[in-house]
């Protein structure tokens, strides 16, 4: 396979060192197709500075390889993946291959950012091309030693091998390839030839996860550093008025309290329109201690006064205002298709249904923490963030720091959920380092997070179907969020363009009470909603779930619109590949089944529920899920990304509420929030659809079609629709009553 112009794989995109003087050879590229011309590499290794570089390879004279990794890791895998691709294009045996997290490099690097399922997709070409050009480099120094042609050498895992049998390693040519100039054109492998890509791999963590070394935000330690916790406004709506803080200046180990809040108001991430976030206007009242026990009591010793500045609101205010704007009958249009107002006008039958969701928490495993050390002359920020160039921009603004000025470390995230695309707790440890003029970690509690953080918007969608002649004529779908919540994009998945007559329009109400994106963003809840109204609509016209939506897709022509954003070939083929894997009506008696179909992120999944009815009460016991995500480059973490946003979807849509009154949050804690519980966690098994395209997303769509399948094996079982989450509150009122 040839590179291609298109690709912009240039010199410029490929930059290598001279001779070293230790002996090794350094390769920069670009990771996410964002080399900026200005990347200098070093002359020598001796004095070598990582963040120099966009991203890079060293391969050191015994033919070891280490692979430095620009983007955050938040548990999706990427930084084993993404190595793993330059490894098998650079024909190196994956033992042999380091890899390490790179930090912030503001020159070298774009959208350093975990975020939106989309690493590998947006990477593929670049770092397989990367590989395969520092591998021909390699074999030019050893053919040129040997005065033989390249083309006569064949190399695997790491050596070098001629027509007479002799052999180099990588490491005994590695100074002479540093001279070589860098190839414009490079030959990939074949598919076919993979030896890596599409093999199981140890997450490269593992070793230091279960041996509990330092990896996290929360590990990280500095000579001199203290501990912060932050008193924020009990509500939406309410800010400081006053505070005394004797009693926590008692407590042995705090050493001092400040109030920050006011210095930034309101920044837009760069580059990321809808990562936006406004922080709160409010002061807030700042414990400093020796250790984090002693800055945790002495926030609670804090005596504060509040006063309210805004409507202090309520969820049952929030479920007025969303039925108010679901019947309004204006709202913003994502896409009109026909004439839907006719459609219902001349059907045999309408069906409408309204499907309503809570706010809902991110709950990372690990709490909100980031340190910072500013002095006169530089800014040092360490933490687990997903959007770390924003984040830094932002505190360069709020201190007139330039980026040259400001070093930012990515730890490992313990769970990001879309939590940390927003980085107000990067800007209050900012803040606080700059009053105090110590190096300080902020430390969120569970509490803290889930009562001041940035939550899902709580929404409603109603659907409304018309029936004509056995078929699905119209089709209208409307949504009401706080604050918004749908983009344009998601007004062409299916079923759009299997249906003539089909409107999608959304409404919002303004609140001030933080959102932002959770995991699989838009989605999470409206495949749940979508995927049990087509089943209600299964039900009306007498046909099989499955076959309905089969039937729909026969519909789709994308030639003719060029809007559609999924592809109705390979939504055919998860459903029939989970149809198969999955038995569908091929079960035990008192075993109950529900399908469910979504496409988001890129990639297209199918997923089928079985349950057994226990004391009234479903009992998920297994998930069948087909995938389509390209090319599969690490099949273990493919499978435990798949399960994980299973799990999720399962749990939240069955059993997390939130909710709030007079501006506060009622659940503060895992004691009253419900989460799924180990022994309510089903099988899952996963299962690929084989093909040779570019790999796309896995760490958020195997979640929004979960939920779905789970309600339609229920209403299998029991004969009930549901359309609120979670579905629990809904099904003990059934047992109860019933």
């Amino acid at each position: 396979m040839k590179l291609h112009k298109k690709d912009n794989f240039s010199r410029r995109n490929f930059l290598k060192t001279s001779v070293l003087a230790s002996g090794g050879m350094l390769i920069g590229f670009n990771f996410l197709t964002a080399c900026k011309p200005e990347a200098k590499m070093p002359v020598t290794i001796d004095n070598l500075n990582f963040n120099d570089f966009n991203a890079y390879i060293k391969i050191s004279e015994e033919g070891y390889v280490t692979i430095f990794s620009p983007n955050p890791e938040i548990g999706q895998g990427v930084k084993t993946a993404m190595p793993m691709i330059i490894a098998e294009e650079l024909d190196v045996a994956w033992k042999n291959v380091t890899v390490a997290q790179a930090d912030l490099d503001t020159k070298n690097f774009k959208r350093q950012v975990a975020g939106g399922s989309q690493s590998i997709r947006s990477s593929w070409s670049v770092l397989r091309e990367t590989g395969a050009t520092a591998k021909q480099m390699l074999m030019q120094a050893a053919a040129n030693k040997w005065q033989v042609d390249k083309s006569t050498l064949k190399v695997a895992n790491g050596i070098i091998t001629n027509n007479n049998g002799e052999t180099l390693g990588y490491g005994d040519v590695v100074k002479e390839a540093a001279l070589l100039e860098v190839p414009e054109k490079v030959t990939l492998k074949a598919l076919k030839d993979f030896t890596i890509i599409g093999k199981d791999a140890l997450n490269v963590d593992l070793h230091k996860i279960i041996t509990g070394q330092s990896l996290y935000g929360l590990d990280y330690k500095a000579e001199g550093m203290v501990y912060a916790t932050v008193l924020r406004p009990p509500a939406f709506g309410q800010e400081l008025v006053s505070f005394d803080a004797t009693e926590a200046k008692k407590i042995n180990g705090v050493l001092e309290v400040v109030t920050i809040g006011k210095k930034v108001r309101k920044f837009k991430n760069s580059g990321e329109k809808n990562w936006s976030f406004s922080l709160s206007s409010s002061d807030k009242v700042v414990v400093v201690a020796k250790n984090t026990w002693a800055a945790i009591k002495g926030k609670k010793a804090i005596k504060a006064k509040w006063k309210t500045i805004t409507a202090l609101e309520s969820t049952e205010q929030h479920n007025i205002v969303l039925n108010a704007i679901l019947n309004d009958k204006k709202g913003k249009v994502r896409r009109e298709d026909g004439n839907v107002k006719k459609a219902f006008a001349n059907a045999d039958k309408v069906i409408e249904k309204t499907y309503s969701a809570p706010f809902l928490p991110h709950n990372c495993m690990e709490p909100m923490n980031f340190y910072a050390n500013i002095t006169k002359e530089k800014v040092h920020l360490v933490g687990p963030i997903q959007t770390p160039e924003a984040a830094a921009n932002i505190v360069g603004k709020m201190f007139g720091f330039t980026q040259d000025k400001i070093h930012l470390e990515m730890t490992r995230m313990g769970g990001g959920f879309g939590r940390r695309l927003y980085g107000d707790f990067v800007f209050e440890v900012a803040e606080i380092a700059n009053k105090i003029q110590k190096p300080v970690k902020l430390i969120a509690t569970r509490e803290d997070d889930m009562t001041t953080g940035i939550y899902r918007p709580s929404t409603k969608y109603k659907i409304t179907a018309a029936l004509k002649d056995g078929e699905i004529s119209g089709y209208q779908l409307k949504e009401a969020a706080i604050n918004g919540n749908m983009y344009g994009s998601i007004a062409h998945f299916f079923p759009a363009g299997c249906i003539p007559n089909y409107k999608v329009e959304s409404g919002n109400y303004k609140s001030n009470i933080t959102t932002g994106a959770w995991r699989a963003p838009y989605t999470n809840f409206l495949a749940f909603a979508e995927q049990t109204f087509f089943d209600e609509l299964a039900t009306e016209l007498k046909i099989d779930p499955i076959q309905l939506r089969l039937d729909l897709l026969e519909n789709l022509d994308p030639k003719k619109d060029k809007r559609i954003q999924y592809s109705g070939k390979r939504t055919k083929d998860v459903i029939e590949l989970v149809r198969e894997k999955g038995n569908w009506g091929n079960v035990p008696v008192g075993v109950y089944q529900g399908f469910a179909t979504y496409y988001s992120h890129n990639t297209h999944v199918a997923e089928i529920a079985d349950i057994e009815i226990k004391n009234g009460l479903p009992v998920i016991k297994k998930i069948t899920v087909a995938v389509d995500c390209g090319i599969v480059v690490n099949p273990t973490g493919a499978k435990n990304q798949i399960e994980g946003g299973v799990l999720d979807g399962i749990g939240h849509a069955m059993y997390a509420n939130f909710s709030l009154k007079d501006g506060k949050p009622e659940y503060k804690n895992f004691d009253t929030y419900r989460l799924i519980r180990m022994n309510e966690t089903p099988i899952v098994e996963v299962h690929f659809v084989e093909n040779n395209l570019k790999p796309t997303g896995l760490g958020e769509p195997g979640l929004p079609p979960a939920g779905g399948a789970v309600a339609n094996a229920i209403n299998a079982a029991l004969g009930k629709r549901l359309y609120n989450q979670p579905f629990i509150k809904d099904l003990q009122k059934q047992t109860i009553l019933g």
